[in-house]
């Protein structure tokens, strides 16, 4: 890795290959998406990064107006297409999105890329969102590479490719009304992992888009993941062989690249390092200074990420929760979900009898909150980043997923790598106390400490100079980005 660094720092500006970057746009796409483009740039690549135009504005609205300059070799970019008119995290968003996307994107990409093509650095290799692979087709038109680049993990990402599959075997319900009475249903449809739920697999399997939009959805984009140069997966091999060996023998080449935030530790130049991150919420700094002032692992952080949305009957059962453990936590209420004083939300007892050892803040850097000392758990949604920056801290998890495959994502953290416990959809304050108090101060809470210990240093061993996912990176840039498709 030092002599490919310095390969790419000699590259003339003119002959530095050129990436053209898409996420999906949302949130958390964005952010792992930006995480592996500053590894690109690392490497001696240009680098465009494309964001649909209300991500991008979202983005300034909360950094401030120059957050999305850039450097002279890492551009930002933007694509007009309609805002979608569902919330985030409910389940028209998705499509809403994909709809949007479909009809008002590859249009302005195409004028986009052949604007990029009349400079002195023409797009040499594209990535896009494996959740959106409309561009591919315009990848093969100008004869470049087309790697996909997975948000999720290697599980979620065999759960969606199957879902054709699973469909015909009758695993989907037929009648979303139905869906209920066969979430325990079990199957034997992943090799190597026994006992596997409906409630275990993607929410877009189990719901009625599974036999409408979706299906015909994952039909086509199956179709375009298989023209694609390579698949890259934001996982590390040792934690999901068994689903990137089945997607090494769909697809011709899978690559897993990550932990992506231990893989940027690696990375000396600041410049790209330090560029913006794609959260759309303005952090709040006392978070850290905060945790200062507590003991080593005392603490519980709560966090439901950028799109899921709880009702305020949800918000009251975590609230009590929370102050019936006696346990110092810090929650993070985002103000889209908070509207208004916490009081609108939140009992007035509550924030009375947790006011010395709680706060709930608006939004945080979290990466900083997991490797914080005082950090002890973490209560999440399940969402994939949450539960590999999780990992590379080495911060059990109490699981309540909330949809897409944080359903799958949940499982592995409970049942496959004996990371956390899980709690019920219909949560009450009872499991969520118990749940609370067995993972900081139980024996199975000791036990799973253990595991977050071993799994944050096989991450970092996957992550190190000539570690696996670091290998892999090395390979996917010499043998398919700076090559011909």
């Amino acid at each position: 890795r030092e002599k490919k660094r310095s390969n790419s720092e000699a590259m003339d500006a003119t002959c530095k290959p050129h990436a053209i970057c898409v996420p999906f746009p949302l949130s958390t796409h964005i952010n792992s998406m930006l995480k592996f483009a500053k590894l690109l740039h690392h490497n001696g690549f240009h680098v465009t990064f494309v964001n649909a135009e209300f991500q991008h504005k979202s983005i300034l609205s909360a950094k401030g107006p120059n957050a999305l300059d850039g450097l002279p070799d890492f551009r930002f970019e933007s694509i007009a297409i309609d805002v979608p008119s569902s919330k985030p995290g409910s389940p028209d968003y998705f499509v809403s999105v994909r709809e949007a996307i479909r009809k008002g994107f590859l249009s302005q990409f195409r004028s986009l890329v052949t604007k990029l093509n009349e400079t002195e650095r023409p797009v040499t290799c594209l990535v896009s969102d494996g959740a959106s692979t409309h561009t591919v087709t315009l990848a093969e038109e100008l004869g470049i590479p087309a790697v996909l680049f997975w948000a999720v993990g290697a599980n979620g990402v065999l759960s969606i490719n199957r879902h054709q599959e699973l469909v015909r075997r009758c695993f989907a319900p037929k009648d979303e009304s139905k869906a209920n009475d066969d979430l325990d249903a079990t199957t034997d449809f992943f090799a190597g992992r026994k006992g596997i739920r409906m409630r275990d697999v993607p929410s877009i399997i189990q719901t009625k888009y599974s036999q409408e939009y979706i299906l015909d959805v994952t039909v086509k984009e199956a179709e375009r993941t298989s023209k694609a140069s390579a698949i890259v997966i934001h996982t590390f091999e040792a934690l999901e062989k068994h689903a990137m060996d089945e997607l090494a023998s769909t697809f011709r080449r899978v690559y897993s690249i990550g932990p992506l935030p231990l893989l940027l530790n690696q990375v000396t130049d600041r410049s790209s390092k330090n560029l913006v991150g794609g959260n759309i919420w303005q952090e709040e700094e006392t978070c850290v200074q905060w945790l200062n002032s507590k003991k080593p692992n005392s603490v519980i952080y709560v966090s439901f990420g950028s799109t899921a949305v709880t009702t305020p009957e949800q918000i009251t059962e975590f609230a009590w929760g929370l102050a019936n453990s006696n346990v110092p936590f810090l929650w993070i209420i985002r103000t889209d979900v908070m509207a208004g004083e916490l009081s609108s939300i939140l009992p007035p007892e509550f924030i009375e009898e947790t006011k010395e050892r709680g706060l709930i803040a608006s939004w945080c850097v979290q990466e900083q909150v997991l490797n914080h000392p005082a950090t002890g758990g973490f209560l999440t949604h399940c969402g994939w980043n949450s539960v590999l920056e999780s990992i590379c801290a080495g911060v059990p998890m109490i699981c309540w997923p909330y949809f897409a495959e944080q359903m799958t994502n949940c499982r592995d953290v409970c049942n496959e790598w004996g990371l956390g416990i899980e709690i019920d959809k219909d949560v009450k304050r009872s499991q969520v106390e118990e749940a609370i108090v067995e993972l900081l101060q139980g024996d199975r809470g000791k036990k799973i400490q253990e595991k977050a210990g071993y799994w944050k240093k096989v991450a970092q061993e996957a992550t190190e100079p000539h570690g696996l996912s670091s290998n892999n990176l090395d390979s996917l840039v010499n043998e398919v980005l700076l090559s011909k498709p």
